[in-house]
């Protein structure tokens, strides 16, 4: 598996409340109640088509000759992509002019491009409605390379001070700690970054026979850990120093105690990490720890 080019990104709403978004549902349910249609969740309604669809026809008399209800992947992206052609020429968008939104990102149930469209339709067609002030996402994105994992955080602006949309955005890029960051995404983009790490693993322990296939088991008895020490720093430990086939918690906490020891002993101290988070088999300690040691080799 490469790791090279490996995009995560996820939004974290810190400063986006339930309140901020009701306010968008309650205004789409009113909006619609002659039709009988009622929305409850933004990104699981809206992705298909079939809302905005309404939505153009309620608020700018635009009907299109479209499937009602797409049924298919395919119908509902053909869909999508009349409706907001439709939608972008009523908000006086250019085919050049950045959106931020499209056929892809709505469809893929984004909800940070479902909002900036949501808050440009209402300024457009509805200016009246009183959107909550000073909202904004936060949003991180992670980068998984052979030089690391890099993360920047950017901060989006869906209404300023006034209640007015804005394209706005501040960043601040090498946030402190990338595998706190990274174990706030959800578990299948957490488990690609685990696989990615683990493919650092298993190149290095190949010429051992080893293979990690589960990193929180095969790390808690500190074995694997300090031969995968062993073999990137190319020394030998002493079989006598370690448990090789330990039995008991006892030997296990010997064992991830030393490799920390050996970590120190490197220049490679891993903050906030206690032997004991690894023999528990707590995932951001075993990353933190195998992170530490990926930045380092990551290219020999």
């Amino acid at each position: 598996m490469s790791v090279r080019n490996l995009y995560l990104a996820v939004l974290q709403f810190g400063l986006l409340g339930a309140t901020d978004l009701k306010v968008l549902v309650d205004w789409i349910n009113r909006t619609l109640k002659v039709e009988h249609i009622v929305v409850q969740n933004l990104e699981e309604d809206l992705f298909d088509g079939l809302i905005l669809h309404h939505l153009l026809g309620k608020l700018a008399g635009v009907h299109l000759s479209v499937e009602e209800i797409a049924l298919t992947s395919s119908a509902q992206i053909r869909k999508l992509e009349m409706i907001l052609e439709a939608l972008n020429e009523k908000l006086g968008l250019q085919d050049d002019s950045p959106a931020r939104w499209s056929v892809k990102l709505i469809h893929s149930k984004d909800l940070l491009a479902t909002l900036h469209l949501l808050v440009a339709i209402v300024r457009c067609f509805q200016p009246d409605l009183e959107l909550p002030l000073n909202v904004s996402v936060e949003v991180v994105l992670l980068e998984v390379n052979r030089n690391g994992i890099k993360s920047e955080k950017k901060t989006e602006i869906l209404t300023d001070a006034s209640g007015d949309s804005t394209t706005d955005s501040q960043s601040s890029s090498d946030l402190e700690d990338p595998i706190e960051q990274l174990l706030n995404l959800d578990s299948h983009k957490v488990n690609i970054v685990k696989q990615a790490i683990m493919h650092f693993v298993n190149k290095k322990m190949s010429a051992l026979g080893l293979q990690v296939t589960d990193m929180e088991k095969q790390f808690a008895d500190g074995v694997i850990l300090l031969l995968l020490i062993g073999q990137l720093e190319g020394f030998f430990i002493p079989l006598h120093e370690f448990n090789l086939t330990p039995v008991n918690h006892a030997e296990m906490l010997h064992n991830v105690t030393l490799a920390m020891e050996h970590l120190n002993d490197m220049g490679l101290p891993v903050s906030n990490v206690d032997p004991q988070d690894i023999v528990s088999q707590q995932m951001t300690a075993i990353l933190k720890v195998l992170y530490a040691l990926f930045k380092k080799h990551k290219s020999r």
